[in-house]
């Protein structure tokens, strides 16, 4: 019988994979019901239940993402419920069209049970990254602005 990954080794597969760029092989960390929700996503849905739509959702973003993320900073801290973990840390994220270079706080709350993330509450500066691709005047367009 295989080893089941604690939540913090879970966590850390799903961080290195994102800085590979690996998109499309993160939804095999989440259970089939999971549950994510990205709190401070400014347009979009902010609830993302199953393995199925994280699939699609993670090859979305492997389709098009225009950055380079780089984790540093990293501070995994555990709870007293041991499904539960809360990781802090920054992205050093280069826009590729651009060339520029920025940093993005993010926050996660994590449970992981059985090895597999069943839920997820994301706190990504996303208002970092929208304002310095210069992509801000679209999403006040989004939003009904002007």
């Amino acid at each position: 019988m295989p080893e089941t990954l604690s939540p913090r080794e879970v966590f850390t597969k799903l961080l290195d994979g994102i800085a590979a760029g690996h998109y499309r092989d993160l939804a095999g960390l989440y259970a089939e019901d999971a549950v994510v929700e990205t709190v401070f996503e400014p347009v979009g849905p902010r609830r993302t239940q199953g393995r199925a739509a994280l699939e699609e959702r993670f090859a979305q973003v492997a389709a098009c993402t225009p950055v380079e993320l780089t984790p540093a900073n990293v501070v995994i801290r555990e709870t007293d419920d041991p499904e539960v973990i809360v990781a802090e840390w920054d992205y050093q994220v280069h826009h590729r069209p651009t060339g520029k270079t920025f940093e993005s706080a993010n926050i996660q709350v994590l449970r992981v049970r059985d090895g597999v993330i069943v839920r997820s509450r994301d706190f990504h500066d996303h208002l970092a990254l929208i304002a310095a691709t210069g992509a801000l005047p679209q999403l006040v367009a989004a939003l009904g602005g002007k």
